[in-house]
């Protein structure tokens, strides 16, 4: 075993104790929080519905049905006016889910709304390989969408059939097809995929790559194959489970593969001669995420909302949002997300963190600063810190992480949803129908 496999295994066990609380929630009050200040601001806005219900995702999603689609965008819209007047202001808009183009007119007149009320300039829309259709596409474009990213997983038939995708999202070749067809309609075409999946093997994975490189995308986000409780027994049974011993392996040719020619912007997205993220949770000072299983970060708290799409569109008539959840971040751990997602983001700036904490920021950090440099996952210069190739795996490995306990948090949130539906139902069920049982 690698000397390194320790490191990772202990990097990993002090960062979940160092951050065990950043995701223990109490009831909130549910109407809009104060808007920050100073900052920018990103808006997330979550739409949870697919066609397909894909046996790895720990996402918050659900069956498509076009009726209650469409009562959540009215929904949905409703929430982001009330943002507006309250005096928020962002940058930009990224509609994630779930598939956000499973509806594409709803979608349409919501970034729309988004664009007169704010003014965003970047506008990032998640789709499948099967909305990459002109019909689709077009008027996307039309609404002002600067960034589309493909679900695309892998370009391998036979993985696709494991993730139960190939029947409705298309071959590789299909894939493929259409991703050429959508080059240059939008200044940034990232394609998404994953790593670590049961049965990949690294001659899979170097396959992916030479089909990436030689298509249009000018940008990919390669994520580690990242569960869920629920979700890992779930893929037990459908496709198998992940052997975290691969990473390191899988992320070293990762990353020899697609450098020079992509650039690195953060541990797992890379960008063709350009520069650019797929993760408004490293730019953004503050981020307000709508819909229902949307997360939020404001002035040192988190926020959840509701993971009941009833619940959500009832608290949304009553003039809440769909906050439900707050955890008011104590300095240390505040200070520690941050310096998380700043190095997720390949640099921490010194004068960004004494602009934000003062000097407490380096004398509250120093282990983990120091811990950094030491290892070799980030050098020091005259501006900070920048992250390693080294640090890059370790950091992918972090935020791996982190993402594992958002997703056993939503686990949590999911079961209390059943709980409630069960218990309205039984409480629906009329008397004389359980008289004598």
């Amino acid at each position: 075993m690698s000397p390194f496999t320790f490191i990772d295994a202990f990097l990993l066990r002090a960062f979940r104790f160092r951050t065990r609380g950043f995701l223990h929630m109490e009831e909130a009050p549910g109407t809009v929080p104060p808007a920050p200040r100073q900052g920018s601001g990103y808006l997330y806005v979550h739409v949870p519905f697919c066609e397909v219900l894909c046996p790895f995702c720990s996402f918050h999603r659900v069956q498509h049905q076009h009726g209650q689609a469409q009562r959540y965008f009215a929904s949905l819209r409703k929430e982001i006016r009330a943002y507006h007047a309250a005096g928020y202001r962002f940058n930009g808009a990224y509609f994630g889910g779930g598939t956000p183009t499973t509806e594409p007119a709803e979608l349409v007149e919501t970034m729309e709304l988004v664009r007169e009320l704010f003014g965003v300039r970047d506008i990032s829309v998640e789709t499948n390989p099967k909305d990459l259709r002109p019909e689709i596409l077009e008027p996307l474009r039309a609404a002002g969408v600067t960034r589309l990213s493909v679900g695309v997983q892998s370009f391998d038939d036979q993985l696709l059939k494991e993730m139960d995708r190939y029947e409705k999202y298309g071959s590789s070749a299909e894939i493929q097809a259409r991703l050429r067809a959508a080059a240059g309609m939008f200044p940034t075409l990232n394609v998404d995929l994953i790593f670590n999946q049961p049965h990949q093997s690294i001659a899979s994975l170097e396959r992916d790559l030479d089909i990436l490189q030689g298509l249009g995308p000018n940008q990919v986000s390669f994520y580690p194959l990242m569960t869920s409780p629920t979700v890992a027994r779930r893929m037990a049974g459908a496709m198998g489970l992940p052997d975290h011993r691969r990473l390191r392996d899988f992320f070293k040719v990762i990353v020899r593969r697609l450098q020079p020619e992509f650039t690195p912007s953060s541990a797992w997205c890379f960008t063709r001669r350009g520069h650019g993220s797929d993760e408004y949770i490293v730019d953004a000072d503050y981020y307000v995420g709508v819909g229902s299983g949307a997360f939020s970060f404001l002035d040192g708290t988190l926020y959840t909302t509701t993971f009941s799409l009833e619940t959500y569109r009832q608290r949304i008539a009553q003039g809440l949002t769909g906050i439900t959840t707050m955890h008011r971040l104590r300095p240390g751990e505040l200070m520690r997300y941050e310096l998380l997602m700043r190095m997720f983001g390949l640099r921490l700036d010194r004068e960004w963190a004494l602009r934000r904490h003062g000097p407490r920021f380096f004398r509250r950090l120093w282990g983990e600063l120091r811990t950094l440099e030491l290892l070799g996952a980030a050098r020091r210069d005259d501006r900070g810190w920048q992250l390693t190739e080294r640090g890059m795996y370790w950091l992918m490995l972090m935020m791996s992480a982190f993402f594992e306990s958002v997703n056993g948090y939503r686990d949590a949130m999911r079961a209390r949803v059943a709980i409630e539906q069960q218990e309205s139902t039984t409480l629906c069920i009329p008397a004389a129908a359980t008289a004598g049982k």
